[in-house]
């Protein structure tokens, strides 16, 4: 068949469409390569011939709220290998064995891995500085020298259990290390060089360097100081009764700051994989539960005053024991204390007395109070590992149960609890949140970016309850049992404890108690309340006798620290809030009486007989009797 020039053309025609459309395709696809999927493929790439070395940021400090460095990073660099570049895997291996203490073998194993960057861990991680400069002298080819850093404490022991400690690569693992880890974690940095698939460095290439990113400084609401106190107390507390354990709080009761904590036995932040773990993963003071004893009478004398049932000046008599549901529970009293005033049931922590009171309330009342004051729920403190305690249901709870409750006894609660509860029963009622957290902080600029404020809970009780509890808490130091507890000039009240221990089989242990004391001052305008608890001292298991002193201790040179006054009026072991004061009567004979009438504007003369002279007197000179009595004083001429 004959082929003509039409057909000729129109399959040119055709083929010449087919060629252009296809060039069309192809320059389509170039563009959208080039264009659409450049970056993508241009970082691909850049993936492939990119190596980084990197550097740690670094973790942020922690403070204490005057700014005293409690935790920081210090230098610690680590051996990285990069194995394709190693040019004599057992020669590098040897030399890098002598220097990191290391076996040879192992190293070996490490270095020649068919990965791009290798981390000689454990061996290289973490040097000091001189063995890494060691390392960067021998020049080895494939061997990199990171800026790494480790976490140091330098307070040693101070504040363990607070602060926690930090992993080999620099992650939060206890304590406040862990509970704000992301915020104190800083952002990787790294230096970025360009290399062959063979993972060789490529020549005339230049390294680009990302600096790494601070983590945020955390200031807290602990005072060194006053942590040093408590740390020595709790020394010299252990020497002396060889306890199981002791546990010390330090509030500031109007704003829930914790100004100082800890337990003991504790560890080094350091070294802490060189004791039991129960010691570090137990931070006693939020997680140990316990019957508090006689310092939760507080609670129960706090209900009975805000709802009425009792006065401190009315009476109670004392038998030495009260029956209650055929149970007879006894005073510590052999005998009783007779007839006593509430205050003086309070002062003798006098059990029949306690329990009348949690009876004049009733189960529903009291239970209610002792779960507003914070009682069977986590207080919700900075820390991790809290315990919330036991408390009786109302299924569980009968006459008996009711009774031992008001007395501190059948209920399970922590220091934290204790210390939240008593804070808000003196500083005007208010149940505040506990914190450790104080405030965050740039640690470029130094600027704050931000602030934890006081956050209050609740009110528990009135004002005025709240003036009625320091009166007879700071009565119980001045003329009670917590006498070894007095300051004078500071206004110390409190309350002793002692708390016998249940054992495994559910039952009391005998001769083995948690004794304990709990103390603020000043009385009139509360700034810091502190309780301690000594398990099971060796010798005499008293809470007024072993736990009162060491609060005494640590409240007086805090209070000194914190340069708060001391005050001119406080009630002392020779008179009480609900009398008159005693005074020593002066030898006022052979006085002019017109001085006297100027020098004693506070005390009440009854003037006999005439002249100017005092020539003899009533009361004799040296009696002590009430302020106020008047004192009669007969005139003559000498």
């Amino acid at each position: 068949m004959r082929t003509t020039n039409h057909v000729v053309r129109k399959r040119l025609f055709i083929a010449l469409l087919l060629g252009l459309l296809l060039f069309g395709a192809l320059l389509a696809r170039l563009g959208y390569v080039q264009l659409v999927r450049g970056p993508w493929l241009q970082e691909k790439a850049e993936e492939l011939w990119t190596r980084d070395i990197p550097f740690e940021g670094n973790r942020g400090r922690i403070l204490d709220r005057n700014g005293k460095v409690m935790a920081y990073n210090i230098s610690a660099p680590s051996v990285l290998a990069i194995p394709a570049q190693i040019k004599d895997p057992k020669v590098t291996a040897r030399a890098l064995a002598q220097i990191l203490l290391a076996p040879e073998d192992k190293i070996f194993q490490l270095i020649t891995k068919r990965e791009l960057i290798v981390r000689i861990n454990p061996y290289g991680r973490k040097l000091s500085e001189e063995r890494a400069k060691a390392v960067h002298d021998l020049r080895l080819p494939g061997i990199a020298i990171a800026e790494d850093n480790k976490r140091y404490y330098p307070m040693g022991t101070m504040a363990a259990h607070i602060l926690g400690f930090a992993g080999i690569d620099n992650q939060g693992l206890a304590g406040l290390e862990l509970v704000y880890d992301k915020r104190l974690q800083g952002k990787r940095g790294h230096v970025s060089y360009s290399a062959n698939a063979k993972g060789e460095r490529l020549p005339g290439s230049a390294d680009q360097y990302t600096p790494p990113t601070d983590g945020l400084d955390l200031e807290l609401t602990l005072d060194k100081s006053i942590q040093a106190y408590i740390e020595r107390e709790m020394d010299q507390a252990m020497a002396q009764y060889q306890a199981e354990n002791i546990m010390v709080i330090a509030m500031n009761p109007k704003t829930g700051e914790i100004l100082g904590m800890g337990s003991r036995p504790t560890f080094h932040p350091s070294d802490f994989r060189k004791v039991d773990p129960l010691i570090y993963n137990r931070n006693l003071p939020i997680w140990r539960t316990y019957e508090p004893g006689s310092t939760f009478k507080i609670i129960t004398l706090a209900a009975a005053l805000e709802e009425k049932k009792v006065n401190l000046g009315s009476y109670f008599y004392d038998p030495g024991y009260i029956k209650v549901a055929g149970a007879r529970l006894r005073c510590w009293k052999h005998g009783g204390h007779g007839s006593e005033t509430f205050l003086e049931v309070v002062e003798n922590s006098c059990n029949p007395g306690f329990v009348t009171m949690g009876q004049r309330l009733g189960e529903e009342k009291l239970f209610s109070y002792i779960r507003k004051f914070g009682f069977g729920e986590k207080t919700g403190i900075d820390l991790n590992g809290e315990a919330k305690g036991i408390l009786f249901t109302p299924e569980q709870a009968g006459p008996v149960e009711l009774a031992t409750t008001s007395f501190g006894q059948g209920v399970s609660v922590t220091p934290i609890q204790q210390v939240s509860a008593v804070a808000a029963a003196v500083n005007g009622g208010k149940l505040m949140q506990p914190h450790l957290e104080k405030a965050w902080i740039n640690p470029d600029t130094n600027k704050v970016v931000e602030e934890i404020r006081p956050q209050l809970k609740r009110r528990v009780i009135s004002e005025s309850t709240s003036e009625q509890v320091r009166t007879a808490l700071e009565s119980v130091v001045a003329r009670g049992t917590g006498r070894k507890a007095f300051i004078d000039g500071y206004r110390v009240g409190g309350k002793t404890g002692t708390a016998q221990k249940v054992g495994p089989d559910g039952r009391y242990m005998k001769n083995n108690h948690i004794v304990s004391f709990i103390g603020f001052a000043p009385a009139d305008d509360p700034q810091l309340v502190v309780y301690v608890a000594v398990d099971n001292p060796k010798g005499v298991q008293f809470g007024g006798v072993v736990a009162a002193p060491i609060v005494k201790e640590i409240l007086g040179d805090s209070l000194r620290h914190l340069k708060v006054p001391k005050r001119k009026k406080q009630i002392s072991p020779e008179n009480s809030p609900l009398e008159a004061p005693i005074i020593t009567i002066p030898n006022l004979v052979g006085s002019d009486l017109d001085e006297l009438r100027t020098s004693l504007e506070d005390i009440e003369l009854q003037v006999r007989g005439k002249g100017n002279k005092v020539i003899s007197q009533t009361p004799k000179p040296g009696q002590r009797v009430k302020k106020g009595t008047p004192i009669r004083i007969y005139l003559g001429d000498q």
